[in-house]
């Protein structure tokens, strides 16, 4: 099928785009992943097929499901063997420039007020989750997938966590430091 070879070929185009992130995973996989990308991308746009408007051409269209479902699976392979278990030591990676004093302290106090309004303000589960994304920039969709749950359950828990958050820091004095 031409539309299957067309996606193949976008596929191969985004893993070699992203081949940087992907530089310790073996050739064969990367090539495995891009087949296995663009049968996926192929089954979602036949399902999707009723949703096309003609915006765009077509290909260009079904092309975005290939770059999608690819870089979905390079950015999952690339956290494969990586622990999103946080560690206590992100508090001392936060603040790692050297403001003045003042500045300096007010980050600490910052940072501080962080730390406890974490683990006073947040269920477990929203702890986990806003430390991995916020903290040590692990993807939603691998989370979403650690975690057997949605994406946008995953965003509605950061939504959430990130209130409660913003509040408790608030409240302790901290809300002129807030972006």
């Amino acid at each position: 099928m031409r539309l299957h070879a067309l996606l193949l070929r976008v596929a191969r185009a985004e893993a070699a785009r992203r081949r940087a992130s992907t530089s310790q995973v073996r050739t064969e996989e990367i090539d495995d992943l891009c087949t296995q990308a663009a049968s996926d991308a192929l089954m979602a746009v036949l399902a999707k097929l009723g949703t096309y408007r003609g915006a765009a051409r077509f290909t260009t269209w079904a092309c975005k499901f290939a770059i999608f479902e690819t870089s979905t699976r390079l950015r999952r392979q690339a956290w494969r063997d990586r622990n999103v278990e946080p560690d206590e030591s992100i508090w001392n990676r936060l603040a790692d420039t050297k403001p003045h004093a003042l500045r300096q302290i007010e980050n600490e106090q910052l940072v501080s007020a962080l730390h406890r309004a974490i683990d006073e303000h947040l269920t477990e589960r929203q702890r986990l989750v806003f430390r991995s994304a916020a903290l040590d920039e692990v993807p939603i969709d691998v989370l979403a997938e650690r975690h057997e749950t949605s994406r946008g359950a995953i965003y509605k828990m950061l939504h959430d966590a990130r209130t409660k958050l913003r509040r408790a820091l608030i409240d302790a004095g901290h809300g002129d430091h807030l972006p």
